[in-house]
């Protein structure tokens, strides 16, 4: 697992929009369990673990196989690889129980979302954990939407790409300054790694009261799913000698499947 870093800017276009990549400095480290929290427990869903990896795995080769087939102009070959990936997509646990609790909730039937969500818990527990998160620390606000880059994912080696996008909006009184940045990803398989870095994108930005920064980054893991968190240390700029802070980065899923509810930021 290696995060890369990407473009910045401020309020900057989709992350779609990748064109630049800089290694982030990486420290492994083994850390008692509190920081290990977010991998599996257990061995009772372990086999159901293993099954919902090997149906994501086949899914992302089915999706690369249409892509290379479309580009080869092999359009018979295309068609029925589509249609293998809808027969997927429709008979797929997951993205099944997904409908059926979305709509369970929509109709009020929550006996039933309950059971669904269930379900999602034995197969997939990182289902259930959303593409997207939002968290405030002191009035600090950090807001995170990820994505899987297919184009940039070799599925048949192993690796998935996913990009991230990060809103940090400064809602306090005083400016603060971004000094470091702490990672916590953890693969499908609860291997978990720790990443430490200074600032963000080759920076430490100064965020003023009401402005926000915005940057985009990168993860590949060698499962299909995953999820990260962390922490951003700052410091009260206009605070000679002020203690630093940490800000939290809420849990948010690294998932091939996605969401089915978009979260914009």
């Amino acid at each position: 697992m290696q995060s890369l870093s990407l473009s910045m800017s401020l309020r900057s276009s989709s992350l779609a929009n990748f064109l630049l990549l800089s290694s982030e400095t990486r420290v492994r480290r083994r850390r008692r369990s509190v920081i290990v929290a977010c991998a599996l427990e257990g061995d009772s869903g372990s086999s159901s673990t293993s099954s919902f990896l090997s149906r994501t795995q086949t899914y992302a080769l089915l999706k690369q196989q249409l892509q290379v087939a479309a580009k080869s102009e092999d359009y018979k070959e295309a068609a029925r690889i589509r249609d293998s990936l809808k027969q997927f997509e429709d008979e797929e646990p997951v993205l099944r129980l997904r409908r059926l609790l979305k709509e369970a909730i929509a109709e009020e039937r929550f006996q039933d979302a309950a059971s669904y969500r269930d379900e999602l818990n034995n197969i997939a527990p990182h289902s259930l954990l959303k593409c997207c998160s939002d968290a405030t620390t002191l009035g600090i606000r950090v807001q995170v939407r990820s994505v899987y880059i297919e184009g940039r994912s070799q599925p048949s080696k192993g690796l998935y790409f996913f990009a991230y996008r990060i809103r940090i909006t400064n809602n306090s009184d005083h400016p603060v300054q971004l000094l470091r940045r702490h990672w916590i990803i953890t693969d499908a398989n609860g291997r978990t790694e720790n990443v430490w870095g200074i600032g963000v994108v080759g920076e430490q930005p100064l965020i003023l009261p009401g402005n926000s920064f915005e940057y985009s980054s990168a993860c590949p893991l060698n499962t299909p799913n995953g999820r990260m968190e962390g922490d951003y240390e700052m410091i009260h700029f206009e605070r000679v000698g002020s203690r630093s802070f940490n800000v939290a980065i809420a849990p948010f899923s690294l998932s091939l499947l996605g969401d089915d509810e978009g979260c914009v930021i």
